[in-house]
């Protein structure tokens, strides 16, 4: 594997337990040995999945997904699962994931690769999901690196257009003043802007979100004995 010589914080497992049968405590066991793991991949489901009578029921497969999803959003990590598709074609490629529906619709996201020949170096990578936008990227494999290089994409990405507010906010807090807490109206005051304490706030915790993955600053809105205060921290320079 290319660039993987000396990476310390890569580790493989050449075995694992089944779901309910060994695999639940492998990984709790890793995460508790390595806490600051961000992704796991698990190569394939198939592999892990109990076997049964009901194995491919709508219910078990949504039930399989949501308990390592559940596991996933415990310690804020990526699960990749590799799964394969059906041969037979579909109107809806996402359709062709082997196994019922119940599968994508307790995940947070598909990747569908497919090749049009087995042995070409051309693919289309198709993308689903509930936090990003649908889309279909066109891939060619390097066969020098063993890796599928970006070609071009079907669609841009849409991108939120820009907030004044946060830009406003991230004026004021940066990293010669990296933390501010006081109350909405004095946070008016602060920002000289035309608009009442209960709207900004309001707006505020519909935007912390952005406001932490653009600009880096923590929002927090609290109520106390004193009344309402909120605060800003600068968490990433």
């Amino acid at each position: 594997m290319f660039g993987t010589e000396g990476a310390e914080n890569l580790y493989f497992s050449v075995s694992a337990g089944h779901l309910e049968s060994g695999l639940d405590e492998q990984l709790q066991s890793f995460m508790n040995d390595h806490p600051d793991t961000r992704l796991i991949i698990i190569d394939t489901l198939q592999k892990v999945r109990e076997v049964g009578g009901e194995s491919y029921s709508y219910a078990n497969d949504y039930q399989i997904i949501t308990r390592l999803k559940t596991f996933a959003d415990r310690y804020g990590i990526c699960l990749l699962l590799v799964h394969h598709t059906r041969k037979q074609q579909a109107d809806d490629k996402f359709d062709m994931i082997s196994g019922t529906n119940g599968l994508l619709g307790a995940a947070d996201g598909a990747f569908l690769l497919q090749k049009e020949k087995r042995t070409s170096n051309a693919a289309t990578l198709e993308i689903s999901g509930r936090d990003q936008q649908d889309q279909k990227l066109y891939l060619a494999r390097n066969p020098e690196r063993l890796i599928w290089e970006l070609e071009k994409t079907e669609t841009e990405l849409w991108k939120e257009p820009p907030e004044p507010l946060l830009e406003e906010i991230a004026k004021h807090i940066n990293a010669d003043f990296p933390q501010w807490n006081g109350t909405p109206t004095e946070l008016v005051a602060l920002l000289a802007i035309d608009t009442q304490p209960n709207a900004l706030t309001k707006k505020l915790n519909v935007n912390a979100g952005r406001l932490f993955n653009e600009y880096g600053i923590r929002y927090e809105n609290s109520r106390s004995h004193d009344g309402r205060k909120v605060s800003f921290q600068l968490v990433q320079a």
